[in-house]
C-alpha cells in the first residue's frame, strides 16, 4: 500500500480529555477518534491492528477446534430473564424495548444466546464435544467510561463457549482453550501472565485471567519470582502470618488516643509496631420478606491487622456473606457498638454481631484494637481471655509483597497488569437455568457442562501500547502492526533515482510477504520520521540521493537507537529476515 492512497491522520497533541498514554497515542496517530462518551470510530490505521489480532485469534481457534459463528447484538431479554440476569446485571446492562413494547438487550456478552443455540442443536452426546466461538461487538453502560479503547463502552470482543457430556471432558477442553491462549498471546508479542481469578459475575468454578504486564495496569498480579504461582489480587490466598497464638503477655488496659482514629495514626500515638494492631469493618447482610421488603439486618464485624486491607471479594464467599452484604449504615454501628466509626472494636460491643477474624488475627496476641469509645483504644487484647473467639476464621484480606506463597516455594511479589483474557469452566450454571441438555448412550437426558472463553479485541491495542511505547510514540510487536514496515523516500517527489529505488524496494518487501507501506506524499524527512515513529511501525527503510550514490539504505528497528547501512540490493532480505516469517 502506498501512503497517498490510505489515510493518515496524526495530531501533534492529544485531546485534553485523553488519560492514559494508549489513548493519547491512539488518538494522535490517528487510530480512533471520539464520537461520543466511551464510543469511538476506528479508523483505517487502528483497523488494520484489530483485523490482525482478529487473524491471530481466528487461527488459534480454528487449531484449538473451536467452530465460528456469529451471534447477534440485540438479544431478546426472555433469554437473559430465564437466568436471572435480565434483573441481577444492573445499569451496565443497556435494556432496550422495540415499537411493540417488547425488552431486549444490548449484548455484554452471549452465555444466554450460546446456550440456547445448544439445546436446540446439539442433542445426542455423539455431537459433543463442541465449541462455538464469534467476534463481535458488545456494549456495557459504563458508569464513568475512561481510558480510551481500555474501558469504553462499545468494545469488539471474542467470545467462545465449550459443550461438553461430563467434567472431565469440560476439563479437557478448558486445558484446550487455556493453551490456545497462551499461543495467542506469545503471537501478539506481550509480555503477560495467565493468573487463577474470581469467576466474577459470569459465575463458574475455575477461572484465569490473561493479563499484559504494565505499570498504568488496573489489576495487582502477585507471582512468586521463584515458583509458578501467580493469581489476581481478589484471589491471592494469604497464609497467617503466625502458626499458633502466642501466650498473653500484656494486661487489658483501656488506654487514651485522643483524636487518633486510624490504625496508623494509634500505633505512632502508642509508639508500637503498625503489626500490632487490629482494623475493624462493620458490614451487614439484610434478610428480604417475599415482598421484597426488608425483615430482619445481621451486622458483621470484620477484622483484619492494621496494615493489611479487606479483600471484599473473599469476604463475598464468607458463609453468610455470599448472597451479598453492604458496609453498615452510622445509625447502624452505633446501636451495636455505642460509638462512631474510628474507635470500634469487638470487646464489649452492645448488641452481639457475626465476628469474623482473618488467620492473622486470630493468631495475634497483645493486640491493640478499639474500645468502643471515642478516643479511646484497647491494649493488650487477648481471645479467649478478654474476648471470646471469633465465630468464623477466613482468609479475608489482600496479600502484600514479602508474604508467603502459598505453594510454599518463596515470597509473593506484586506487579501491575491489564485483563485482556479470561477463561472460565461454567459446569452447568446456564445449562441449568435454561434446560439445555442431550440424551446419553442410555437416552437419558444430562445437563452439558459449559466453559466460557473471551478475549478483549480492541482492549489488546491500549494494553499493546501501555506496555509498548516511548516518549516518541508507539512501539507495536510485528504482529499487529498496522504495517510491519515502512519504506521512507527522502525526495520521493523530486528525484527519480529515489522514486524508482523506493519502488523496487517496495515490491521486494511485498514479494516478500511484507506487510509494507510506502510514503510517497513527499513529506519533509523531520515529519515523515515522526509520523512513523508516533505511529509505531517496527522496521523501516530511508531511501536518500546520498544514500544511493554508494549503492546504500538506511534500516532502522523502532526500538534501535541507529540506523544500519546495508546495500540496496539486500535490504529487502535483511528485513524480512528481522521480521521472521509471516507466519510466526
Amino acid at each position: 500500500m502506498k501512503a497517498n492512497s490510505f489515510f493518515i491522520a496524526t495530531l501533534k497533541e492529544a485531546p485534553a480529555d485523553a488519560e492514559v498514554v494508549s489513548h493519547k497515542l491512539m488518538m494522535r496517530a490517528g487510530m480512533i477518534k471520539r464520537l461520543s462518551a466511551g464510543i469511538y470510530n476506528y479508523m483505517p490505521m487502528g483497523l488494520r491492528v484489530i483485523r490482525k489480532v482478529e487473524a491471530i485469534i481466528r487461527e488459534e481457534m480454528e487449531r484449538a477446534g473451536a467452530v465460528e459463528l456469529l451471534m447477534p447484538v440485540v438479544q431478546p431479554a426472555e433469554l437473559w430473564q430465564e437466568t436471572g440476569r435480565f434483573a441481577k446485571m444492573g445499569p451496565e446492562l443497556m435494556r432496550v424495548k422495540d415499537r411493540h413494547d417488547r425488552d431486549y438487550i444490548i449484548q455484554p456478552t452471549s452465555e444466554e444466546v450460546v446456550t440456547d443455540i445448544a439445546r436446540q442443536e446439539l442433542r445426542s452426546y455423539k455431537q459433543l464435544p463442541k465449541n462455538f466461538y464469534h467476534i463481535q461487538t458488545k456494549f456495557r453502560d459504563e458508569r464513568r467510561p475512561r481510558f480510551g479503547v481500555m474501558r469504553g463502552r462499545e468494545f469488539t470482543m471474542k467470545d467462545a463457549y465449550s459443550f461438553d457430556r461430563d467434567k472431565e471432558g469440560a476439563a479437557r477442553s478448558y486445558e484446550a482453550m487455556f493453551a490456545a491462549y497462551k499461543r495467542i498471546f506469545d503471537r501478539f508479542g506481550l509480555q503477560y501472565r495467565a493468573v487463577a481469578a474470581d469467576t466474577g459475575a459470569i459465575g463458574g468454578d475455575l477461572s484465569h485471567e490473561f493479563q499484559v504486564i504494565a505499570e498504568t495496569g488496573e489489576d495487582a498480579i502477585v507471582y512468586c519470582p521463584t515458583s509458578d504461582y501467580a493469581a489476581n489480587i481478589e484471589l491471592a490466598e494469604a497464609l497467617p502470618l503466625a502458626q499458633r497464638l502466642p501466650a498473653p503477655v500484656a494486661s487489658l488496659a483501656k488506654t487514651p488516643t485522643p483524636g487518633k482514629s486510624t490504625c496508623a495514626d494509634v500505633a505512632a500515638y502508642l509508639q508500637l509496631p503498625l503489626t500490632s494492631t487490629v482494623k475493624s469493618l462493620v458490614l451487614a447482610t439484610d434478610e428480604l420478606g417475599p415482598d421484597g421488603l426488608r425483615v430482619g439486618t445481621t451486622v458483621w464485624l470484620l477484622l483484619v491487622r492494621g496494615d493489611h486491607g479487606l479483600n471484599e471479594v473473599k469476604a463475598g464467599k464468607v458463609p453468610g456473606l455470599t448472597g451479598g452484604f453492604r458496609f453498615a449504615t452510622v445509625a447502624e454501628i452505633e446501636e451495636h457498638f455505642g460509638c462512631k466509626p474510628g474507635y470500634l472494636g469487638p470487646v464489649h460491643m452492645l448488641k452481639p454481631v457475626k465476628v469474623v477474624a482473618d488467620r492473622t488475627v486470630a493468631a495475634m496476641s497483645d493486640f491493640v484494637c478499639g474500645a468502643n469509645d471515642a478516643d479511646f483504644h484497647f491494649t493488650g487484647v487477648n481471645w479467649g481471655r478478654d474476648l471470646p473467639e471469633p465465630d468464623l476464621v477466613a482468609d479475608i484480606r489482600n496479600v502484600v509483597e514479602g508474604d508467603p506463597s502459598p505453594d510454599g516455594q518463596g515470597v509473593l511479589a506484586i506487579q501491575r497488569g491489564i485483563e485482556v483474557g479470561h477463561v472460565f469452566y461454567l459446569g452447568t450454571k446456564y445449562s441449568q437455568a435454561m434446560n439445555a441438555t442431550f440424551l446419553d448412550e442410555t437416552g437419558k437426558p444430562r445437563l452439558m457442562e459449559m466453559g466460557c472463553y473471551g478475549i478483549g479485541v480492541t482492549r489488546i491495542l491500549g494494553a499493546a501500547i501501555e506496555q509498548n511505547h516511548d516518549e516518541r510514540g508507539i512501539i507495536w510487536p510485528a504482529s499487529i502492526a498496522p504495517f510491519q514496515a515502512v519504506v521512507c523516500p527522502i525526495g520521493y517527489d523530486r528525484s527519480e533515482e529515489v522514486r524508482s529505488a523506493a519502488d523496487r524496494v517496495y515490491a521486494e518487501l511485498k514479494a516478500l510477504g511484507v506487510d509494507v507501506l510506502l510514503d510517497d506524499r513527499g513529506e519533509r524527512p523531520g515529519a515523515m520520521f515522526a509520523d512513523w515513529e508516533l505511529i509505531g511501525v517496527p522496521q523501516r527503510v530511508v531511501i536518500s540521493d546520498r544514500g544511493l550514490k554508494e549503492g546504500q539504505v538506511e534500516l532502522q528497528g523502532r526500538r534501535d537507537a541507529q540506523a544500519d547501512r546495508v546495500s540496496v540490493t539486500e535490504v529487502a532480505r535483511r528485513l524480512h529476515e528481522r521480521l521472521g516469517s509471516p507466519a510466526e
